[in-house]
């Protein structure tokens, strides 16, 4: 038996310039699954905010930064530390974005 562990993709999540508002928004749909890594793209020209309950502001991204968030990537898939399967990353704007989108990028552990 093997106890090797896969790094598995979910959908890109992604949100449009026209999308993020004054009030925050969700970025796709909630994680199906518990996030090992989480990659967070502002690919839009004006600094957001994102949040991980939709209240409450967690972090600023500016105008094309991108926040890589390796949390378990290298530990079991029973134990460790993880952003919980139905967490969903919601996004509003600090300045004004006129062009680009927001993305999310999860990803989690599965037996190969």
């Amino acid at each position: 038996m093997s106890n090797d562990i896969k790094l598995l993709p979910e959908t890109l999540r992604s949100l449009a310039f026209g999308s993020i508002g004054a009030a925050y928004m969700g970025v796709g749909t909630a994680l199906d699954n518990p996030s090992r890594m989480l990659i967070i793209q502002n690919l839009t020209d004006a600094a957001v905010l994102f949040s991980f309950d939709g209240v409450n502001d967690h972090l600023v991204l500016d105008d094309g930064v991108s926040l890589v968030m390796d949390i378990t990537a290298n530990k079991s898939i029973s134990h460790g530390f993880y952003i919980a399967a139905g967490t969903r990353i919601y996004v509003k704007r600090s300045g004004v974005p006129t062009t680009g989108s927001v993305y999310v990028s999860s990803f989690y552990g599965g037996g190969v």
